[in-house]
């Protein structure tokens, strides 16, 4: 019985040793029937990451496994479906005491211009508390068809699909007209339009405190009522006027009411005027950036002391430069 027992557990030592040599050669020589997906480790493409994990490499663009080769990797792509647009569908939301547009966003999983242009906010500082606003089940904006429009040409303009539009809009033929609104999946709004509704087109172009807002006033001179065309800052004499926003010096003058004042024009149809200043530091055709000093705080022309006349044009007409000041 004993000589039986140790015959078997020799015959089971050779069986380990010639599984496991077989294993050996098979992993070295790389034999198909024991050939394993290679793997990357995530953990080496980070120098101070947490977590881990492996990607088989036939996940992966290249195959080839050279360090540069990791340096390069990027990602897969996710699904098509996942970003696929579906039929637009809304809820609600209250707005609440000390609610933003940002946050607001930020929660529902979309971008601030989605939510701009749902509810046609023309000013996020203007929000009250208890305005219900419509929440989108998916980023996009609305766009109101123009004369000689095409859902081709407003496809291609936006860089989506006939079949993306159609499927959002729940359109039924390609047939659309002026003044229709769609919505269009995936779009933002351009810079310029979002900083206007945000207030954060203009920097304040000096220091101080509003002495007389944009809008009607008695005159302090004629003690009439008249329309206040711009904004006076009260400032120290002598302090620095920088330009609003970048763009080029149209003009620089005297004039008997504004005293020595500074013309800059701006993109996107914008144009601002400092009056009343001490010192103009630019010269007509100069480009100046956002902050760049042009002039001194003064009193010149019709004045009752030390102050910033500031208006803002955009496209020839005023608007008020404190809905649009950061």
């Amino acid at each position: 019985m004993q000589a039986t027992n140790l015959l078997k557990a020799r015959i089971l030592l050779w069986s380990l040793f010639i599984f496991s040599l077989v294993f050996y050669l098979a992993r070295e020589l790389s034999l198909p029937i024991f050939k394993q997906t290679p793997v990357v480790e995530i953990a080496v493409l980070a120098e101070n990451g947490v977590g881990g994990g492996t990607i088989p490499t036939d996940m992966l663009p290249y195959t080839d496994l050279h360090p540069e080769f990791i340096s390069e990797f990027e990602g897969v792509p996710e699904p098509e479906e996942f970003s696929r647009p579906r039929m637009l569908t809304f809820s609600s939301y209250t707005l609440e005491k000390g609610d933003m547009i940002g946050p607001i966003a930020v929660k529902a999983g979309l971008n601030e211009d989605t939510l701009i242009s749902i509810n046609n906010i023309r000013n996020t500082r203007l929000m009250q508390i208890g305005q219900v606003i419509r929440i989108p089940n998916q980023d996009g904006i609305y766009y109101t068809v123009k004369t000689g429009d095409t859902l081709e040409s407003i496809a291609e303009s936006y860089n989506t699909t006939i079949s993306y539009i159609s499927t959002v809009n729940e359109l039924f033929s390609l047939e659309i007209k002026p003044n229709d609104t769609l919505f269009i999946p995936g779009a933002r709004m351009d810079w310029v339009s979002r900083q206007e509704i945000n207030g954060d087109l203009f920097i304040w172009p000096c220091s101080g405190y509003i002495s007389s807002p944009y809008g009607y006033r008695i005159s302090p001179f004629a003690k009439t009522r008249h329309f206040h065309a711009g904004m006076d800052i009260s400032s120290q004499m002598g302090s620095p006027v920088r330009a609003a926003m970048s763009g080029r010096v149209a003009q620089i003058g005297y004039d008997d009411s504004w005293g020595n004042f500074i013309i800059v024009n701006h993109h996107s149809g914008y144009r601002t005027f400092y009056a009343h200043l001490s010192a103009v530091r630019v010269r007509a055709g100069a480009y100046v950036s956002t902050g760049e000093r042009i002039g001194d705080i003064g009193s010149t022309g019709l004045s009752t002391g030390p102050h910033l006349h500031f208006t803002v044009y955009k496209n020839g007409v005023t608007v008020n430069p404190r809905s649009l000041m950061r």
